[in-house]
């Protein structure tokens, strides 16, 4: 897939446990965990939203374009 998700490394950054964030933005475990892995298929922008909140960041920093280059 040409969007990678990195999610891990924004927790990472922040400090973060899954858990934690799971519990701060009302979404479970698993499909955090598909989110993270990259199996997700899409994200609702209010999702979207509620994760740059609790990680006070950018959409950007968490998704990533990664295709073939013009």
């Amino acid at each position: 897939m040409a969007i990678i998700v990195n999610l891990d490394v924004m927790l990472a950054k922040r400090k973060m446990s899954v858990t934690e964030l799971s519990e701060r933005i009302g979404i479970t475990m698993a499909n955090l965990s598909i989110l993270k892995t990259g199996k997700a298929k899409a994200i609702r922008f209010s999702t979207l939203e509620e994760i740059c909140k609790a990680l006070e960041c950018q959409p950007g920093d968490i998704l990533e374009y990664s295709g073939p280059r013009a």
